[in-house]
């Protein structure tokens, strides 16, 4: 009756002496666990935060920082324009290290004091020159015409009868001017000139020469230049400037448009270009002559242009008031001595 309690305590003091060991296990391992690390073995790890001038952090609810960094100063410019000056009491709460830059809406934006840098500046533009004012012209176009000549011609030592045309087209923009006439040995010989009425007269836009061969002019507005074909150098375009052509009938537009202005003695001056060059041409009034051309008799204006180099043409206009000061008579003498005297000997319509 005894021998049997005793072998049924042995397995439970054995399971019990093993729960008690493994929770002994379990206690040790959980205190090493809990173990402070040892603070040699621990690397430090520093942090720092860098805040740019130009961006301000939000800041809502950022804890508050042991020591408040130096604030940071913004970098210097030279801009001519400079943002106004922050008014912090009516800001929200930020960092010291972080300025704002967005002026307050409850009071007007203060400018700060002028920064020691230097401002930079834009010149001031240079004063415009004064330009003198240009007085007005009178001009009186003559219509368009068709005048036909005889050519009384000296050639090479010998007397020549010719004949020429001076044809005159204008729609009161636009114009075209030729002049014919017929040389020896070089069959026509024309001058040819277009280009727009303004209103200080006729401006030429192209001038052509031929003889043989036919040589160009260009007047280059955009530019203020005339351009030679001829492979010469260009000239400055000078205002009221004409072409050969062109400027027989420039003075028959002003001198009818004022012709008391064109007394005897009176000189004109007026830049005129060739097949190869362009200079001012100095015209002056020697006053009235009666003419007996083979159109008719009439009274006209004569003007003068005298050479002034060593194969300058002379050159002798006379201007008829009967007809709108249109050139009856032009006589052109050479260097050489040859010379073509064209006189008015009818008229067709133009």
């Amino acid at each position: 009756m005894i021998a049997k309690p005793m072998a049924h305590r042995t397995p439970l003091a054995l399971i019990a002496v093993g729960v008690i060991a493994a929770h002994v296990v379990l206690l040790q391992s959980v205190s090493l666990q809990l173990q402070p690390p040892d603070p040699l073995s621990v690397k430090a790890l520093i942090t720092r935060t860098l805040v740019t001038p130009e961006a301000a952090p939000a800041a809502t609810e950022a804890p508050p920082a042991p020591a408040a960094p130096a604030p940071l100063r913004p970098a210097r410019t030279t801009r001519s324009v400079r943002a106004a000056a922050p008014d912090m009491a009516a800001q929200p709460s930020a960092p010291a290290s972080a300025p704002v830059a967005t002026a307050s809406a409850s009071k007007p934006a203060e400018t700060p004091p002028p920064s020691s840098a230097p401002v930079a500046e834009a010149p001031a533009p240079p004063p415009a020159p004064s330009q003198p004012a240009t007085p007005a012209v009178a001009l009186a176009i003559p219509g368009s015409i068709k005048l036909n000549y005889k050519v009384f011609a000296v050639y090479r030592g010998q007397d020549r009868q010719l004949s020429g045309s001076l044809q005159w087209r204008h729609d009161g923009v636009n114009y075209d001017a030729r002049l014919e006439m017929s040389v020896p040995l070089l069959g026509t010989r024309s001058d040819h000139s277009v280009g727009r009425i303004t209103t200080e007269g006729l401006a030429p836009q192209r001038y052509a020469s031929k003889a043989r061969n036919e040589e160009a002019t260009h007047f280059d507005r955009d530019r203020g230049r005339i351009v030679f074909s001829a492979n010469k150098p260009e000239a400055a375009l000078m205002a009221g400037a004409q072409d050969r052509l062109s400027v027989l009938l420039q003075l028959s537009a002003l001198v009818g448009g004022s012709p008391a202005k064109f007394r005897a003695g009176t000189s004109v001056t007026i830049q005129t270009a060739g097949p190869r060059d362009a200079e001012p041409w100095i015209f002056t009034v020697e006053g009235e002559e009666q003419l007996q051309l083979p159109g008719g008799a009439m009274s006209a204006l004569k003007l003068t242009r005298m050479p002034r180099k060593e194969f300058d043409q002379k050159v002798e206009l006379w201007l008829a008031p009967g007809m709108d000061y249109v050139p009856v008579r032009v006589r052109l003498t050479n260097a050489n001595g040859d010379s073509f005297d064209q006189q008015w000997s009818g008229t067709d319509k133009g």
